[in-house]
């Protein structure tokens, strides 16, 4: 089953003038086509301004189609109706977790959620164990959110959104702000959850060390989707990427390179485990 489709996707911002005047439209989305199942990684790639963040918003209807469609577990993102089910079904973590954290006490902060969703309290607090467990912050359920690292923050703002057991999440660069160790404690986080809970997961990002193991990639540009595939695929068009001002994963570069110079490699080396075992072979 279809977790997310989007079908036709444009999306226009008004322009406006200092007074306030409409004096135009800028189409930060045109004419987006994905297709999502249930329980995939996907990851959406692309250079600042390509449109990606515009259609994170739209998974789970903070932004509605100016036209085409947004389908989120089968319900029309447009229909005023189906606005809690959306957002029900997909949970979005922000770039900046200081701008999604608003409890005092990490535990509170994470049932938040729940309780707008009108579970029940012994219910509530079951939840905030376990997501809290799987996020490993439970040792930090007592502290304050001010208190902890960049890296921590994100982990209780992804325990929070899945604490309301959303069958999709939605993470728009979620390790922009960073340091590289926060980086990996996220997204090891994050493949942990997609394990051991099932849930969907959608990356917006411009790390390509991100996306390695990811179902399929879409890379925009522009508001389009201009490339799609398996990582493999993507990343094997070394130049196409480079077009699109992406940067390449390091081992992936080094591997063209080598390849250019004559040894037999083949193309969308992803890891460094996989080159050292190739030239390990040849030596043999």
């Amino acid at each position: 089953m279809d977790m997310v489709r989007t079908e036709k996707l444009i999306f226009e911002y008004e322009k406006r003038d200092e007074d306030g005047n409409v004096t135009g439209t800028s189409r930060a989305i045109d004419e987006v086509d994905i297709e999502i199942k249930e329980g995939q990684f996907i990851a959406v790639l692309g250079h600042n301004g390509s449109g990606k963040s515009t259609l994170a918003k739209h998974l789970n209807a903070i932004l509605v189609p100016t036209e085409g469609t947004v389908w989120v577990g089968g319900r029309d993102t447009k229909e005023p109706e189906e606005l809690w089910n959306v957002r029900q079904a997909a949970g979005m973590v922000f770039q900046n977790p200081d701008n999604q954290i608003i409890g005092t006490v990490v535990e509170e902060d994470v049932g938040f959620g729940p309780e707008n969703l009108g579970v029940p309290t012994d219910e509530i607090w079951q939840r905030v164990e376990d997501s809290l467990k799987s996020v490993g912050m439970l040792s930090y359920r007592h502290h304050s959110p001010n208190k902890l690292s960049g890296g921590q923050k994100q982990r209780v703002a992804i325990a929070g959104v899945v604490a309301m057991e959303p069958k999709c999440i939605v993470l728009d660069e979620p390790t922009a702000m960073l340091d590289p160790v926060g980086r990996k404690e996220v997204l090891k986080t994050v493949q942990k959850l997609r394990e051991e809970k099932k849930v969907t997961v959608i990356l917006i990002t411009h790390y390509m060390e991100e996306v390695v193991d990811a179902d399929r990639i879409y890379v925009m540009d522009h508001g389009k989707v201009v490339m799609e595939g398996t990582p493999k695929q993507i990343f094997s068009q070394v130049e196409k990427l480079k077009e699109y001002r992406l940067d390449v994963p390091q081992v992936t570069i080094l591997a063209d390179e080598l390849r250019k110079r004559g040894l037999i490699i083949p193309r969308g080396i992803l890891k460094k485990e996989e080159l050292v075992r190739l030239i390990g072979g040849m030596a043999c």
